[in-house]
């Protein structure tokens, strides 16, 4: 289930077998994280008439849901897609039915309320990281890769703002509720249709592996000396992007432009980064993904702290908009780095840890905006979320060493071994999957 086009492009990423399929399903799930925060948010304003209790039970939902995380990945690396993905969707599932349930009925404990979304964000499936592991075998040609990677990334761009507008229309005509329910069944069904492709089947389990030999004894410290780069950059991001949000709202405020004006802003910042992120998929880049990685960090950085001096609306649109160009890339290079360095068994990990950060980094971001918005010129805000974007453009980047150079050299004299062996040369030895 691997292809190799000589001109790669985004029509032969969606060519590959089984790819439209397990794509449009993980997108489906995907969905879901579009609509569920504003939904519930709305039901439990409603349910409990407390933007401060309302506050604290989403600040549960969202910090179980990216702490634990990792662990959840972990699980799928072991057990696989379908063993482990498919019940952690239909409890989160049902959770979030309980959740809309009890929002129903108002009155209802605060306490009883926070359980139940704590327990929610700590089942929800890695969808995302999942389905970059996916494309990752299906897909050993690196070129063909980095647009998978670059398609992905623009349309989980997409799914975060039609997700909001989904719900705006749902609240328009039914009670928020119900929009935490369709976030039920978006997953449900979403991931039900991911984990049932056979494009699923070829993410295998890492289950408990037999090694050749003893593992080296710098194998973990390798491995997170290789993740170090991407999941900082990717941390250094989200603060960021997530600070724009405050900082546009402050901006329209202090020149009384309304929020009408911060909506176009943002919605400039979201552009830039979806033709950002297509770009940079179609672009044959000859330099190595390391390489380029603190570059799409430092002209986000750069490029932010211009928007800061911007002396109007006319030009803070284009300066976000070129921030936004490099947003995308960012990221998905992150994810592209932290793939190149995963051990056998640890790619959905590796991704998720990126998504770790990322979403870690937006709530870091948020808080600390809010505290120096207030005690700043916004200038020198706009200022401060650029540099660190920029600050982790100098995080170096490590290769894993000896492991790599190891299983490197397993790999080859297996595939000679094999090729000698073989009396026949119609049928080629079959390519080890899974990157060391």
């Amino acid at each position: 289930m691997s292809t190799r086009s000589p001109r790669p492009s985004y029509a032969a990423v969606l060519r590959v077998p089984h790819a439209r399929r397990t794509f449009a399903a993980a997108l489906v799930g995907r969905l879901s994280y579009g609509t569920v925060s504003l939904a519930l948010m709305l039901s439990l304003t409603r349910s409990t008439g407390s933007y401060a209790v309302a506050g604290l039970v989403m600040a549960l939902f969202g910090a179980t849901g990216v702490f634990l995380s990792p662990y959840r990945a972990s699980l799928v690396d072991r057990h696989g897609p379908r063993r482990a993905l498919l019940p952690m969707a239909l409890l989160y599932a049902a959770l979030l039915c309980a959740l809309a349930a009890v929002c129903r009925r108002p009155g209802t404990s605060e306490a009883v309320l926070a359980v139940i979304a704590a327990f929610a964000g700590a089942c929800a499936p890695p969808l995302g990281p999942t389905m970059r592991a996916v494309w990752a075998e299906l897909l050993p040609d690196r070129a063909l890769l980095q647009r998978a990677y670059g398609l992905d990334g623009v349309a989980e761009e997409l799914l975060f703002v039609s997700g909001p507008l989904l719900v705006g229309g749902i609240v328009a005509v039914a009670p928020p509720t119900v929009g935490v329910v369709l976030s039920a069944v978006l997953v449900a069904v979403g991931t039900l249709a991911f984990v049932t492709s056979p494009a699923a089947a070829a993410l295998r389990p890492a289950g408990r592996e037999k090694n050749d030999g003893p593992a080296p004894e710098g194998r973990a410290d390798g491995q997170a000396r290789a993740l170090l780069q991407p999941v900082l950059v990717a941390a250094g991001v989200g603060v960021s992007v997530s600070a724009v949000d405050l900082l546009v709202v402050a901006y329209a405020g202090e020149r009384g432009l309304g929020d009408g004006a911060a909506a176009w802003v943002l919605a400039a910042l979201s552009v830039g980064s979806a033709v950002g992120g297509l770009v940079n998929g179609a672009v044959a880049w000859t330099s190595p993904t390391r390489a380029r990685l603190p570059y799409f960090a430092a002209g986000l950085g750069l490029c932010l702290a211009a928007a800061g001096l911007a002396p109007g609306l006319g030009t803070l649109l284009p300066a976000v908009m070129c921030a936004g160009l490099f947003v995308a890339p960012a990221l998905t290079t992150a994810y592209l780095v932290a793939d190149e360095s995963a051990a056998p068994g640890f790619r959905v990990r590796a991704g998720t840890w990126c998504n770790t950060a990322v979403n870690a980094g937006g709530s870091a971001g948020a808080a600390a905006v809010g505290l120096l918005v207030e005690r700043l010129p916004l200038p020198v805000c706009f200022a401060v979320s650029g540099a660190v974007a920029a600050a982790a453009a100098l995080v170096p980047g490590r290769r894993r060493g000896g492991f790599a150079r190891r299983a490197g050299l397993i790999s080859r004299r297996r595939s000679h071994e094999s090729r000698r062996s073989r009396p026949s040369p119609e049928k080629p030895p079959s390519r080890v999957s899974g990157r060391p």
